[in-house]
């Protein structure tokens, strides 16, 4: 029988599932019990430590985190990022391997109909949390009044939908988002002139945009009502080539929505930590 098994088209699948019912649904549900059920047991983050792995996290690592960000225990994801942290991962480092690809992997979940729309939303709104959380911003009295965006398309471009899914994402997530994707360049510019924004997030379709981007990037800059604006940007052009983000002047890129949202929250926090915090007025 264990043989038969072994052979069904399903394997794989089946182990996947298992993996992420075991980090997702097993895991939170001990950690738990251990303070709920044995409270003279030892801290739970001596059970983190046994579950947190001893190098830089991969893919296994990713998945489970997704699947706790699905569930409502922040708690497990803070106490198994703290561990990492605390083994000589820098922050800069988790982000990087574990927090945004997190992100990206909720996205998928959702392009592939395993998670509908307000799951993966709550998904990537605990992982903005968490990672506010660790930078400080979530403290500041007016993080809500400072979370603003700036969305446009770079001159030309008419791919609106891939724009519209990031400003829902955004929305969702707690930003308050201005979107101008029909205004001209010099529009935008004034946009950022006449109201603070903490990031202007910008979407590109076609290589034939860079030259154009990057113009707008500049009059943005040059512009901007708050002079540490982060630029985030976006489209399958970046997808395909990530360094065309440092091509345009931009400070990060994001393959899919979700991954924007925790993008536009760690150009926030990069601004926020800055002397004199002139993002946060």
């Amino acid at each position: 029988m264990a043989q038969e098994l072994y052979r069904r088209d399903d394997l794989t699948e089946r182990q996947a599932r298992l993996a992420r019912a075991v980090s997702g649904s097993l895991i939170p549900k001990l950690l738990r019990l251990h303070a709920e059920v044995v409270p003279e047991a030892p801290p739970v983050e001596h059970l983190i430590e046994a579950l947190a792995p001893d190098t830089a996290p991969n893919a296994a690592d990713v998945s489970a985190l997704a699947d706790i960000m699905l569930g409502n225990d922040l708690e497990a994801a803070v106490s198994y990022v703290l561990v990492l942290r605390d083994r000589g991962l820098s922050m800069e480092r988790l982000f990087i391997d574990l927090l945004e690809p997190t992100a990206r992997q909720l996205g998928e979940l959702w392009d592939n109909d395993e998670c509908d729309f307000i799951d993966v939303t709550l998904g990537v709104a605990r992982l903005q949390k968490l990672l506010a959380s660790f930078n400080e911003t979530h403290r500041l009295p007016a993080l809500a009044d400072r979370r603003q965006i700036l969305m446009a398309m770079a001159p030309g471009d008419q791919h609106f939908f891939g724009a519209s899914m990031v400003e829902r994402f955004l929305r969702a997530a707690g930003w308050s988002v201005h979107a101008a994707f029909e205004s001209t360049p010099a529009q935008v510019g004034r946009a950022a002139h006449t109201q603070w924004f903490a990031v202007a997030a910008l979407t590109m379709g076609s290589d034939k945009s860079i030259a154009a981007l990057r113009d707008m990037i500049t009059l943005i800059r040059a512009q901007s009502q708050n002079p540490d604006i982060g630029i985030l940007v976006g489209g399958a052009p970046f997808t395909a080539n990530p360094a065309l983000a440092d091509e345009v002047g931009a400070d990060a890129t994001a393959i899919n929505a979700p991954a924007a949202v925790l993008m536009a929250q760690k150009l926030f926090d990069a601004a926020a930590s800055r002397p004199g915090a002139a993002a946060l007025g």
